[in-house]
């Protein structure tokens, strides 16, 4: 283990308290935290224990939900902590953030509002590059005016989440194999905007006036600078990067 990782270790319990303080503060002090959605395996502390069993309260304790590997696939919160990348609340079967948005709207919460002994959460979602997504919920019982909560404390609950999830993933050495990427020519960058597109080389080649062969030269490049094995890596780096964005070349 490098020094740099054993040093994010030691910082882990003092994120993990300062997560768990403020949720008691705000009468949210139900906590569940993971650095990667879409590890099955639990966030956990370097000798491999899960922090929802060493540190985290949830609001069922007998409820080891850690141990339940499809869980991240049909939890609402889940779902809703992919879509946007800013901390959202919950409340009486609804999702809320600081402005209207139709995806939080979309999300079915009926299994939140049906849960007993389940009040109200504040979510902050942590997107890293490379397509890591972290979270960290804060949850209680009983309604406790949590727009009024998200609206003070929002912004700093955030921070913490980050701070957490980061450090996690840095101790981890989360993502394997991550490398600075050399910087991409426009070239590079235009033929991977149009192979997240769907496009293929040929009309990638029609599109930019060149070659199928030139093409295959600049994604075959693009992937060598972004560490990426293959295609569909190649794309997935580049968006976590924010050299693809929503909108094709």
């Amino acid at each position: 283990m490098t020094d740099r990782r054993a040093e994010c270790w030691a910082d882990m319990p003092q994120l993990i308290a300062a997560v768990q303080a403020a949720g008691d503060m705000l009468g949210l002090p139900h906590v569940a935290a993971q650095a990667n959605l879409g590890d099955p395996e639990p966030m956990s502390d370097v000798e491999g224990r899960p922090y929802a069993e060493t540190s985290f309260r949830w609001i069922d304790p007998d409820y080891a939900y850690w141990r339940d590997r499809k869980l991240a696939l049909h939890v609402a919160f889940l779902t809703a902590a992919r879509l946007i990348a800013e901390p959202f609340y919950y409340s009486d079967g609804r999702l809320g953030t600081w402005r209207p948005t139709a995806l939080l709207d979309a999300v079915d919460c009926s299994q939140a509002r049906n849960t007993p002994n389940f009040g109200e959460a504040i979510i902050a979602p942590v997107h890293l590059p490379r397509g890591l997504v972290g979270a960290v919920f804060w949850c209680s019982r009983e309604p406790v005016g949590v727009e009024a909560l998200f609206d003070e404390h929002a912004a700093r609950l955030h921070m913490l989440a980050l701070r957490l999830v980061a450090t996690h993933n840095e101790a981890r050495g989360r993502p394997r194999n991550a490398m600075v990427p050399q910087t991409l020519t426009r070239r590079e960058v235009q033929c991977l905007r149009w192979a997240a597109a769907g496009k293929t080389d040929a009309e990638i080649g029609i599109i930019l006036s060149l070659s199928v062969s030139t093409v295959r030269f600049h994604l075959r490049n693009a992937a060598g600078k972004l560490g990426a094995t293959g295609r569909a890596q190649s794309i997935q780096i580049a968006a976590g990067l924010g050299y693809v964005g929503a909108r094709a070349a």
